[in-house]
This record gives structure tokens, sequence and C-alpha cells, in this order.
């Protein structure tokens, strides 16, 4: 699977983890060149506090585009230490 946004490839793998009808990546597939560290923090029920990344491709942002579960509960942990994403990015096998 491919992750793409702003035409540019930005994580790939072939061993994503689906929950919820997104394709968590593992974090040593994205290419951490794109992916600047954002302030923004949310909370979900069964999964955990979220952490989020801006996407930054050929001067441009896209605030908040990704997240991950720094810490998941129990019911989450198949997606520890994987990145999901949102905001016009695109996955594609």
């Amino acid at each position: 699977m491919k992750a793409i946004w702003n035409n540019t490839v930005i994580a790939e793998s072939v061993d994503t983890v689906v929950v919820e009808n997104n394709h968590y990546f593992p974090a040593e597939s994205i290419k951490k060149e794109f992916f600047k560290t954002s302030d923004t923090h949310t909370n979900c029920p069964w999964k955990g506090m979220a952490s989020y990344y801006t996407l930054s491709v050929d001067g441009k942002d896209n605030p908040d585009a990704a997240w991950y579960y720094p810490e998941v509960s129990e019911l989450a942990r198949a997606i520890k230490g994987h990145v999901a994403f949102w905001k016009g990015v695109t996955i594609e096998e």
C-alpha cells in the first residue's frame, strides 16, 4: 500500500493494519522527511490519545493529516507503532 499526498509517496508498506477503514502504516515505512510533529492531540475512547503530524511536501503543508497513538489501549495493540492518514491523503495499492 502507498500513502500519497501532493503527488508524492509519503509512506509505503505491504504490512498495513486496517482499523475502522483506515490503513495504519508501520512507523518505519513513512518517509520522515515529509513529517513534522504537531501539537494536536485527540482522544479515542477505545484506542487512546492520538498525536498528529503535519505533512510538508514541495512547500505545501497539510496540517494534522497523519496520526498515531504513542500509547495504545490493549484493544488497539495491533496499531502500536503505526501511522494513519486523512485530509486528502490517498491510499493506493
